[in-house]
């Protein structure tokens, strides 16, 4: 039994005992696909005396929160746990909890504001139309939906034009690039057209029901950080760990699922280091805040295992030895914002410097740093990129920033990258709507034009086809660089604003983030069907998926940023994985 509730993630001290409940409605009749959650009552205390988080080295425990799935029956199995809650909760009902889970479960209906409020974000900005103009529309999303859900009861509340033109430039500064010009007709939209729908809310559609094949899966959840963290990329390591970055806080955490036991590391950072790097403190209003690297995204050596971290506030790479937990800061020798890394057969470690248009590569065997230019796309682009090193020399509080426009001048923004099976290097410019080929052994650049918007990251599978995410197109597009052809593939949800995808090489399978809808896609490559698997809280905002190469289990994030307004108010690592 012990061996069981060890694969199941769970805590080995949970009971030997299993509880069937079957999940009816007030007429009787089974409900199946309702979602059942135990979570502990009682986890031991934790040290939080670093600001509220665990200082450097200290291992906790965290709660191990388990999700199941009623069958066709309405019925679904537990672990019988005496220190367990219980939440109960199907499409279209009020959510039952329990301190004890009794035999039937009887779930009443939803009244008519109880179901439209339930509905995921997605659904209710498909009914934003933007006066009927999509390229605004689609300016909107690509600038304004990467940190959080877009139409999320917080979102919906009543604001004036003025205030929502106060949030508008205020996300500016955090890192959106919505043009100056749309301001003030954005925050006009924004005010009539969510008034609209609060008053008339039978014209958001109904999400997409919940399917069968989620009763013969689990989804086992461990809270880490608090309300102020963003736990944004991590890694599922060969050694057994995940390791989630904090990339508000500067902190690594070493998660243990067999157990629940995590230890937090906590980034170092130069003596003369400011808060928010060289980019300058953007979360002043924030009333704590430690990211002086902000720890990014994640690639570990098929060589020695140590991982390799971006931090984007830095001109730096982060090496983690996973043996010693000890540091190590590789100055870069150019380049801006590192962003997404992976890393090649050859001990290569590859990554996009998203704000100067570059691809940077360690090579470990020599120690040398190489930087690929990538072509700008004029000669005002061009200018831009080149007077980089000039602007950053100077201080935040007085650094020249160019007005953002449609077509992001200056900003083609490297952001998605993979390494193929063949060893090239694929790069997906998310403002600048095209791809590269980087040749692994030449260097050699290539630049494909995306025939869609917003390529964000992408991947590669065993055959070679490039998958990436279309954005603001709510599509999953796929590349085959035998025959330069495109394919586009429409999201099973609508209005999707896809951060993410990854591959599953083995089984054949996208596996791709829905941020907006609380769900996760999979697209099964061979059929080209999809599941979709919703996720266990709402307002769930992901970012980035892994995929054990044994089960086919994978992981995620809830990234939602601030976190505080995701159903728990805390990030979770999270994985679905098949039923034991």
């Amino acid at each position: 039994m012990k061996r069981l509730l060890l694969a199941l993630g769970l805590s080995i001290s949970l009971p030997a005992l299993a509880a069937t409940v079957k999940v009816v409605n007030e007429a009787g009749e089974p409900l199946a696909q309702a979602m059942v959650t135990a979570t502990p009552v009682q986890v031991p205390a934790a040290d939080l005396s670093d600001d509220g988080y665990a200082p450097h080295g200290v291992t906790n425990t965290t709660a191990t929160v388990l999700t199941r799935f009623t069958d066709a029956a309405g019925a679904v199995t537990l672990p019988d746990d005496a220190n367990a809650r219980y939440r109960v909760r199907a499409q279209g009902h009020v959510d039952a909890y329990f301190e004890q889970l009794p035999a039937t479960v009887v779930l009443a209906p939803m009244n008519q504001q109880q179901l439209y409020a339930s509905y995921p974000s997605n659904v209710w900005l498909s009914q934003l139309s933007f006066g009927g103009d999509e390229a605004l529309k689609k300016s909107f999303l690509l600038n304004c939906a990467f940190c959080h859900q877009q139409a999320s009861p917080f979102m919906r509340n009543e604001r004036t034009q003025e205030q929502w033109l106060s949030v508008i430039e205020r996300m500016n500064t955090y890192g959106a690039r919505l043009p100056d010009e749309h301001h003030e007709r954005v925050a006009q939209l924004l005010q009539s057209e969510y008034r609209e729908l609060r008053e008339h809310p039978q014209r958001v559609p109904a999400p997409r029901d919940w399917e069968p094949h989620l009763s013969q899966v689990e989804m086992v959840e461990w809270p880490i950080g608090d309300g102020f963290s963003q736990m944004h990329d991590f890694l599922l390591h060969p050694n057994g760990y995940v390791y989630v970055g904090d990339n508000l806080f500067d902190r690594l955490y070493e998660i243990d699922t067999q157990t629940g036991e995590y230890t937090v590391y906590k980034v170092p950072h130069r003596e003369d280091d400011e808060l928010g790097g060289i980019l300058g403190n953007r979360f002043e209003v924030f009333p704590k805040m430690y990211n002086y690297m902000g720890v990014h995204s994640f690639a570990y050596s098929k060589k020695d295992g140590n991982i390799f971290i971006t931090p984007s506030m830095q001109q730096a790479l982060l090496e983690f030895d996973v043996d010693s937990k000890e540091f190590i800061i590789h100055e870069l020798p150019g380049g801006y914002y590192p962003h997404t890394i992976r890393s090649d057969e050859r001990d290569r470690v590859w990554f996009t410097l998203a704000l100067s248009s570059q691809v940077g590569m360690l090579d470990r065997a020599s120690g040398e740093f190489e930087i690929i230019d990538l072509p700008a796309r004029g000669w005002r682009e061009w200018l831009v990129l080149k007077s980089l090193p000039l602007v950053f020399s100077l201080d935040p509080d007085i650094r020249p920033t160019p007005s953002p426009n449609d077509v992001s001048t200056g900003l083609p923004m490297p952001y998605g990258i993979d390494v193929a099976p063949d060893g090239d290097v694929w790069v997906a410019r998310l403002y600048a709507n095209d791809i590269a080929r980087i040749d692994a052994e030449t260097l050699e650049v290539e630049m494909i034009d995306f025939p869609y918007n917003g390529p964000r990251r992408l991947r590669v599978d065993a055959d070679g086809t490039v998958w990436i995410v279309a954005f603001q197109d709510s599509l999953l597009v796929s590349y085959s660089p035998r025959s330069g052809k495109f394919r586009h593939f429409e999201l099973p949800v609508i209005n999707e604003v896809p951060y993410a995808l990854n591959v599953d090489r083995e089984r054949g399978v996208v596996w791709v983030n829905g941020n907006q809808s609380d769900t996760i896609l999979a697209f099964d490559i061979a059929s080209e069907r999809w599941k979709v698997y919703p996720m266990p809280r709402q307002r769930f905002f992901t970012r980035d998926i892994e995929v054990s190469e044994d089960d086919g289990a994978v992981y995620t994030t809830n990234s939602h940023f601030p976190t505080y307004q995701s159903e728990g108010g805390v990030p979770t690592l999270l994985r679905i994985s098949p039923l034991p």
